[in-house]
């Protein structure tokens, strides 16, 4: 089929419309991501936090409902990813920089810059290799993930309290380890993989509920541990993964 032809038939699809439901929660995902910026702007660092959690909230619904009521779409999976880039990008870069490296002057926004950036070429592979690789496995840190690591440590830094000092080299060191983790080549558990979603063993619930109390205890301490958690979740298995490939290795037969 040529390009003309691949073109004519888009343009066909958007006039017979597009899903409603799912792509309302896509733009309800990147108006929390505006509004993130919104409320950065005005100093209300720790409500922009939480919109950027509400954003990965919506990012986690809009594709199941899609699944779900069998409205998916090329138009759904474009508007997804350019949803990805304000809210989990440039939301928390914006945040990063006002809140935490605006004292380094231009070397705080070309680190905050350096945060976006990786995470856009971490969404731009995953477009590309979406079809190729593991759905259960992510290879980087997706990029809402990261996003959330940003939001949780500033909600724990309003939580704790601290100083200056450690914020802004706390962030700076947390800036450049998510950059790297999203454009490397470390698997990280899927979040979104439907597995996780179907029959489960009766501990996994109450292990789910005892978890979803203590959060709602203690939201800001708790949501960062998972962060953290999940952080170095990739790095450990990346880790003892290489360590049973060499030890297979060197347990092979030598040949006579």
């Amino acid at each position: 089929m040529t390009d003309d032809c691949l073109r004519s038939e888009k343009r066909e699809n958007l006039r017979k419309g597009v899903y409603l439901l799912p792509n309302l929660i896509t733009a309800g995902g990147i108006f929390a991501g505006f509004y993130v910026i919104i409320a950065t702007t005005d100093g209300n660092y720790a409500t922009a936090a939480w919109f950027i959690l509400l954003a990965a909230i919506f990012d986690g619904l809009d594709g199941k409902v899609a699944r779900l009521t069998g409205t998916s779409s090329k138009f759904g999976v474009e508007l997804d990813s350019l949803a990805d880039v304000i809210s989990f990008g440039v939301a928390p870069g914006v945040l990063l920089y006002v809140w935490a490296l605006r004292p380094f002057g231009k070397l705080g926004w070309l680190a905050a810059f350096l945060y976006v950036i990786c995470g856009a070429l971490r969404l731009a592979r995953f477009n590309v290799q979406v079809s190729t690789v593991e759905s259960k496995r992510f290879v980087g840190m997706p990029i809402p993930a990261a996003a959330c690591i940003v939001a949780t440590c500033v909600l724990l830094f309003y939580e704790l309290g601290g100083t200056g000092t450690i914020k802004m080299v706390s962030m700076v060191a947390l800036v450049f380890l998510l950059a790297f983790l999203m454009i490397c080549n470390i698997e990280y558990l899927s979040l979104k993989d439907p597995e996780l979603f179907k029959r489960q063993p009766f501990m996994m619930l109450v292990i789910a509920i005892m978890l979803l109390i203590v959060i709602v205890a203690k939201p800001e301490i708790m949501l960062f541990l998972i962060g953290m958690t999940y952080l170095v979740s990739g790095p450990i298995v990346h880790y003892l993964k290489r360590r049973k490939e060499r030890q297979g290795k060197n347990n092979l037969p030598i040949e006579s």
